[in-house]
């Protein structure tokens, strides 16, 4: 796809996205691109869509299952966009590849609170704006103040309140645009409380999620009322499994992929454990995870 080429230094052809996702699962990308700045970013946007030519955008591969049969089009990964800035105010700027853990590790080493849930999150900025991620009672709502997006070919800044977080939503879901960046409002603090906090919190999930096995992080929303693995467990399935797709056996939020799942064995187990949670507590199962191809 030469129009690509000419926009973009890195570009495969008819990669596998199983190398490139958390959960090691998915079919080829008939093209993949690694754009390094906004610019770049923006430009094989545009060339994709006045060519028709389907795009995925992607962070690091975390949180998604693609299916087995790969994707259309061109795969685009921001995690070369990586940059992260301290700004004046107790603030930190941070461009959609970016890390959760590289930006919480930034903010700790300048002296400032309020990131360090987002330090064992898996994947980017871009993602986390997304999805409004979040851990242990914290989201991504509590501490961005604005997110720069490409939107109706043109570069926006929206305020907080503009990018409507809700749990596990927000703006971005509500039509084609770019995360391009996005500044956070921290607080002054110590460093060495800091860094405490986030040991401590990166041991308590090391303890309770199999951390160890490749995933997709928690794979269904949490349903008002309810918490997912708790309605799992209670069901009798964790440690079920569908070939190499497994409930965790440490905790039943989490679907594992012990060596060589596929994503029809992800999806058939996802489909059985919807079904079962419903005959057994009226409760609708809404998978976090987002299914691609």
């Amino acid at each position: 796809m030469t129009i690509i080429n000419s926009l973009c230094e890195t570009v495969l052809t008819n990669e596998p996205m199983r190398k490139y996702t958390s959960f090691r699962i998915g079919g080829p990308a008939d093209f993949m691109a690694f754009p390094k700045t906004a610019d770049e970013l923006i430009n094989v946007w545009k060339a994709c869509k006045e060519n028709d030519i389907p795009i995925t955008v992607l962070g690091d591969g975390a949180n998604v299952l693609v299916f087995d049969d790969g994707i259309r089009g061109v795969v685009v990964f921001t995690h070369k966009m990586n940059a992260i800035e301290p700004l004046e105010n107790d603030r930190v700027k941070a461009q959609s590849g970016a890390r959760l853990s590289a930006l919480a590790e930034v903010a700790c080493n300048a002296s400032l609170s309020g990131l360090a849930f987002a330090s064992g999150i898996p994947g980017t900025i871009g993602g986390a704006v997304f999805m409004n991620a979040g851990a242990y009672d914290y989201e991504m709502k509590d501490v961005i103040e604005s997110v720069t997006l490409f939107l109706n070919g043109e570069t926006v800044t929206k305020t907080n309140e503009e990018m409507q977080f809700g749990y596990r939503k927000s703006f971005v879901q509500s039509g084609e645009m770019l995360v391009l960046e996005a500044v956070f409002k921290l607080e002054k603090g110590d460093s060495t409380q800091i860094r405490e906090q986030m040991k401590e919190l990166n041991a308590r999930r090391k303890k309770s999620q199999p951390l160890d096995v490749h995933s997709a992080g928690s794979f269904f929303k949490r349903p008002p009322g309810f918490f997912a693995g708790k309605l799992i467990q209670d069901s009798g399935l964790k440690g079920y499994a569908v070939g190499d797709a497994q409930v965790s056996d440490k905790h039943a939020g989490f679907v594992v992929n012990k060596g060589n799942a596929t994503a029809k064995d992800i999806l058939t187990l996802m489909h059985h454990v919807q079904k079962t949670v419903f005959e057994n507590y009226g409760v609708n199962l809404e998978p976090e995870v987002q299914i691609l191809g």
